[in-house]
């Protein structure tokens, strides 16, 4: 049987106006999940399912309160009718993955109204949207092979490659804004970490003819990546940061962006896949006083969220004057591009590092009473 506790979380320290917070158990089917809705002016809140194998309990909400906030603001100027969620799954996703726990994860999201919708994340893959889907409707990131059953012609999927063409987008808008270049052909990237988006990213550098410099613990992506690729380079997971390249694009491990590695980057600009890259808030006015060019990281990496509401929109109502299809979800993610130099030119104009200027400008798309009261009538 599930039960759910509504959370008071006013006095927490991540705390910021979110509107339900609730936790989760399924003793039978070993859950312990909390769900965050931080906010839903805009239209339902989404975003994805996490498991990982959180030390206490603590940890977990903690989590959960700053990625639904994050994805806020992420879904407001990727311009889409949709708020801020996140659910966590306290559990170590290796050894705990049951159907049975992810259909009850599924009673969860149900359980929340409609108000939250859910995806896959960290830990979670698309077969475990599969079995949430069992319980509730308020899915997304389901394998294609689900979604060709439910829509002819589905979009959606695999969100991996928009999310590294969108922060392909707006990395080079930080060149032509920092390095007025239009291209990236003879710049140096250095891209840490391999993963599906960043190899992904490496694969546009490349095509363009950027040289690159990865780092990654993964020894075997490496050798595919020198084998694959024109013009690599690969360098020591601590020596990346040294490296003397014209832009940084991290896309493993957050935080990476800190008192320690920010006096070692030789970089002009920072752009990459990963969340949450910088350890603090004072790193962006620290970037900005050295000249170096952020590219907020929910912005540019905003593909992903685009593709599963894309999904998510063709499953249940279609909020735009124009079809879902491929090529309009792609158009979309391209916009990244402008949207970040937008934000550029807000930065400048009001004398602010860029990462609050792009809080500014998402606060006022979410928080505007004009702005949601279109979104609610799309």
């Amino acid at each position: 049987m599930l039960v759910a506790k509504e959370l008071d979380v006013k006095n927490h320290e991540s705390y910021h106006n979110h509107e339900r917070v609730v936790y989760f158990e399924h003793e039978a089917a070993g859950l312990k999940a909390i769900i965050s809705v931080h906010n839903t002016n805009l239209g339902p809140s989404l975003g994805g399912c996490r498991m990982y194998p959180y030390e206490t309990e603590e940890q977990a909400l903690t989590d959960v309160l700053r990625l639904s906030r994050g994805m806020t603001y992420k879904s407001a100027l990727a311009g889409l009718p949709l708020g801020g969620g996140k659910s966590v799954i306290i559990g170590n996703p290796r050894t705990d993955k049951t159907p049975a726990l992810f259909e009850a994860m599924g009673e969860a999201v149900e359980y929340m109204g409609g108000s939250y919708v859910t995806a896959e994340d960290v830990g979670t893959a698309e077969e475990n949207m599969e079995s949430i889907s069992k319980n509730t409707k308020f899915v997304a990131g389901l394998p294609l092979s689900v979604l060709q059953q439910r829509v002819p012609n589905p979009v959606g999927g695999n969100p991996s490659p928009y999310t590294a063409f969108g922060v392909f987008c707006g990395l080079k808008a930080a060149v032509k804004y920092r390095l007025k270049k239009d291209t990236v052909a003879g710049l140096k990237v250095g891209v840490q970490g391999l993963g599906s988006v960043g190899y992904d990213l490496c694969r546009f550098l490349d095509e363009e003819g950027a040289t690159l410099f990865v780092s990654d613990i993964n020894k075997d992506v490496l050798e595919q990546a020198k084998a694959e690729l024109k013009n690599v380079h690969v360098v020591g997971l601590d020596d990346i940061y040294d490296m003397p390249v014209d832009v940084y694009a991290p896309c493993a491990l957050g935080a990476t962006v800190n008192d320690q590695t920010i006096e070692r980057l030789k970089c002009s600009v920072i752009a990459g896949a990963a969340n949450n890259q910088l350890h603090l808030r004072k790193h962006d006015q620290i970037l900005h006083d050295k000249g170096i060019l952020y590219a907020p990281d929910y912005v540019i990496n905003s593909g992903g969220v685009m593709c599963v509401g894309y999904e998510f929109f063709q499953l249940t109502k279609n909020p735009f004057s124009y079809e879902l299809n491929e090529t309009n979800l792609k158009n979309h993610v391209a916009e990244i591009e402008n949207v970040t130099m937008k934000i550029f030119d807000y930065a400048h104009k009001h004398g602010l590092p860029s990462g609050e200027a792009a809080d500014r400008l998402a606060e006022e798309i979410f928080l505007s009473p004009d702005l949601i009261k279109t979104a609610a009538n799309s």
